[in-house]
Order: C-alpha cells, then structure tokens, then sequence
C-alpha cells in the first residue's frame, strides 16, 4: 500500500462493514492473506442477526458442526480470528462511504461513523447482513435527550451501573438477561413489561423468578408514557398511572433491521441488496465489496455457507488490489509453516 492517511483517519488495509459470521469469517480470510483490516458494526457486540435472532436457537447447517447456537457461532468465529487482533468498532453505524478521488477507481475508500470515527482503507467489504441492527426506540416524546446519560439501549457493559437503580424495560431474552445481569450491581432492579409474562430461554425464566422471589427484581407491568431523565411514568393496565424512580433506563425492546445510510452510498441496489460478480465478490465500484445476505448474484442462498465461500473469494479479490496484483501463493493451514505461525498453532509432526 502506498500514500500516508491524514491524522484524522484511521488506515487499514480494508475496512469491513458488519461483524455478523460473514464479516467474522471475513476477518479471518483476510488474516491469512495478512490484510490488516477492522470491523464496524452497529450492534454493542459481535454476532449480527446470528446473535440476535437466533442466540439460543440450535443452528444445524454449519459444516463440520453438528449443532451449535447463533452466540456459540459467534463464538466460534471469534475465537478463530483472536490471533490476528481485529480491532473491532461495535455500537458505531457507518454513516457515509466514499472514495477518496472520486474519479479514481483506484484511490482509497473514506468512512464516518455515526460516531465520528474516520476510516482509510484500499478496499471495502460490506458484510451488512440485511442492514444495520438498530434498537427499538422508546416511544416517548423527549426522551433522546436523554441518551447516553439516563437512557441506554442494549449496553453490552452493565458495570457502568454500578450502585445504580435501574429499570430494564422489555419482556424477551435481552431484557431478562440485562436484569440479571445487574443483580449485584445494580442498587436496585426493576423489570418493566407491559404484561406479566415474559418470552425468553427457559433457564432464564428460572433465574428470573428465583431472583425475584429473593427479592433481587421487581416487576413493574405498564406501559411508558413520560421519562424526564430521573423518572420513568407508566400507563398501568387497570388504567393507573405510576412513576419508578431512577438513575438509569435500559431499553431491551429488540432490535430491527434497516438498510439505513447504505441506501445512500449511491451504490446499485436491486430490491435492497447490492449486485456482486461471482469471481470476486466486487460490486460495480472498484475495490468494494460485499458478501453474505446484503448482496446478490443469478443462483443465490441466504445460507450461512454460502457467505463463507463468498468471504473466501473476496479476500484473494482483496489481496490483489492491496497488494498492487501481486497475490501472495495459495497455502494451506496444514502443512503452511507461515500460516501455523500467524495462528499460533503448533508445527505439525
């Protein structure tokens, strides 16, 4: 790679967007080849649609795994790319995408992130699944005024409640697994639902009521109607209303999916998903890629394989670009002297 990025970019071989089992696999072909490269996700954690549709769902078709779990692929996978220290950029959605001389298809690719975070790199690989995964917000008029200081979203670290009172509000997995989280943290739980039943894993249920008949969590059943920041209002079902008192809301409502910026990236789109070739796994720009659901091609399956394979071949696309042609020899983990050292594994006897 040639040229010095500005100081206020972050430079990498290539950038990968999504940290689902595509941009996880990604990584890890990338390493191989020795592209430095970062992922950017969304999501607080690692794992995309795997992670939030099906955490605790068996999975059966991933090759040489009889059964595992979306969480345990995620696992997995990161676990295998732990050797080569992907810096990773979770909880951040890239914003804006574009090259850094638009009329060269050679020059490098600029990205922002709703974070302000700034990235440099000679390739791009959108691994977006079917977008961004973005939290349901809470339905109440202000209450963005009070992100990020009484009002979070998902948080992947509970610890900064510490001694806190905290009011989770959801009635699936996320939420549960937050207000357990929180026991012994938090001053005080109190999970909020809009009716007495949750939907979670069942051997989260059986903590939560052993939690709350110790006295750990308590529940509040109602709907939000008013958050000042210190003071959550709720619409109760026998048509009360009642006020909980707290230093933090957590809203674990679920999450969606939604194209968001990549619809204005100005790349071409057929029913919301980016044209590739099937050599390269490149889009119609130069040096932008895209693998795993986001994109499309004549014979496609959304199948977690088929973005393996798709990764594979877009990470020698990608070492050619970088490396300026010159395509480093196909090696293989088994008998690669070089390979075995980047994994830290042992020599074969």
């Amino acid at each position: 790679m040639t040229g010095q990025a500005p100081p206020s970019h972050l430079d990498t071989g290539a950038l990968i967007i999504g940290a689902g089992p595509a941009g996880l696999f990604q990584a890890f072909q990338l390493g191989l080849l020795e592209i430095p490269c970062r992922i950017v996700d969304a999501l607080p954690h690692a794992g995309g649609q795997c992670v939030e549709l099906y955490g605790h769902k068996p999975i059966y078709d991933i090759p040489g795994t009889p059964v595992t779990t979306g969480a345990g692929l995620a696992d997995s996978l990161l676990a295998q790319i732990a050797p080569f220290q992907v810096p990773m950029h979770l909880g951040e959605q890239v914003a804006t995408l574009q090259r850094e001389q638009p009329d060269e298809a050679d020059s490098y690719w600029l990205a922002t992130t709703s974070a302000g975070t700034r990235f440099r790199a000679k390739a791009v690989v959108i691994a977006a699944g079917v977008g961004a995964f973005v939290p349901k917000r809470l339905s109440v008029e202000g209450a963005e005024a009070h992100e990020g200081r009484s009002l979070f979203y998902h948080p992947s670290d509970l610890s900064r409640f510490a001694g806190q009172s905290v009011v989770v509000h959801g009635g699936e997995d996320a939420a549960v697994e937050a207000a357990l989280g929180l026991v012994g943290v938090a001053r005080e739980v109190t999970l909020l639902h809009r009716r007495d039943v949750f939907r979670a894993d069942d051997a989260l249920l059986a903590a939560l009521r052993q939690h709350i008949d110790a006295g750990d969590i308590h529940i509040a059943v109602g709907q939000p109607s008013a958050f000042d920041g210190r003071s959550l209002t709720i619409d109760t079902p026998d048509g009360e209303t009642r006020a909980l008192p707290l230093d933090a809301l957590v809203v674990c409502q679920g999450i969606s999916p939604r194209l968001g910026p990549i619809a204005d990236w100005g790349l071409e789109l057929e029913r919301k998903q980016i044209p590739v070739d099937t050599q390269r796994f490149q889009t119609r720009e130069a040096g932008l890629y895209a693998v795993g659901d986001i994109n499309t091609y004549p014979g496609k399956r959304k199948l977690i394989v088929s973005a393996f394979h798709e990764a594979t071949l877009a990470a020698w696309a990608v070492a050619e670009r970088v490396f300026d042609g010159k395509v480093p020899p196909l090696q293989y983990t088994t008998t690669s002297t070089r390979l075995r050292e980047l994994l830290g594994a042992t020599s074969p006897r």
